[in-house]
């Protein structure tokens, strides 16, 4: 089982940036799949969830409006659209798959930093 974050990098305020997730070891369509942050220190943060079959959406309070959630099951990958990028923004973001029968998986993380 594989989760494989990339996309993040050095933004400025304002600006945007995608992060995808590809998976791999498991049947992707099951799984809900969800972008978690964390920064140093602080507790994680749940950013945007997406059902199996990637019709419900929900978005953490901080980041509704400015980020987007979105899965492609036939591609086996997760994306978060990130527009608006704020300084409180910045941390390690995570993929999540869940599934009741079998748990959930974790990727390993990329550094999203907004800065000027």
């Amino acid at each position: 089982v594989q989760l494989v974050e990339s996309g993040g990098g050095l933004v400025q305020p304002g600006g945007s940036l995608r992060l995808s997730c590809a998976a791999s070891g498991f049947t992707f369509s099951n799984y809900r799949m969800t972008w978690y942050r964390q920064l140093l220190g602080k507790e994680r943060e749940l950013v945007a969830t997406i059902s199996s079959d990637g019709v419900s959406t929900d978005y953490g309070v901080s980041v509704k409006g400015r980020f987007t959630i979105s899965r492609d099951n036939t591609k086996n990958t997760l994306y978060l659209q990130m527009s608006s990028l704020e300084p409180e923004d910045t941390a390690v973001y995570y993929c999540n798959a869940d599934w009741f029968v079998t748990g959930d998986y974790w990727g390993q993380g990329t550094q999203v930093t907004v800065s000027s």
